[in-house]
């Protein structure tokens, strides 16, 4: 059996539309090609990738964690991946309002109770 071998330059192949940087999972390249609204904190009015979401300072690291395991699984579809990462943000800013800012590594007025 004869191999033959593309024409087509290796660089110009993986850099074409429509694929991710090599070695991005399609998973990944769909939460950076997805798109949401969020109305709230410093996404308020514009359109934000699902990526930059689930890596903002709104998404705290382990929550970040569980959402891609179980999104990589199939447990969570996209849709439901996006509609928690938006409630997230919108809480996570809502909160930042109504509470006064502390000073970074300060006291806090009182303890803040776990969910």
């Amino acid at each position: 059996i004869t191999v033959k071998s593309s024409n087509r330059d290796p660089e110009t192949a993986a850099g074409e539309e429509g694929d991710g940087p090599p070695g991005e999972e399609p998973w990944e390249t769909t939460l950076k090609t997805t798109v949401v609204d969020v109305g709230a904190g410093e996404f308020r009015g514009h359109k934000v990738s699902l990526w930059d979401l689930l890596h903002s300072r709104y998404i705290p690291q382990e929550n970040r964690k569980e959402l891609l395991e179980l999104y990589q699984a199939g447990e969570l579809t996209l849709e439901q991946v996006k509609t928690v990462v938006t409630t997230i943000v919108t809480r996570a800013a809502a909160g930042e309002r109504a509470e006064p800012v502390a000073p970074e590594g300060g006291p806090r007025a009182e303890p803040a109770a776990p969910e």
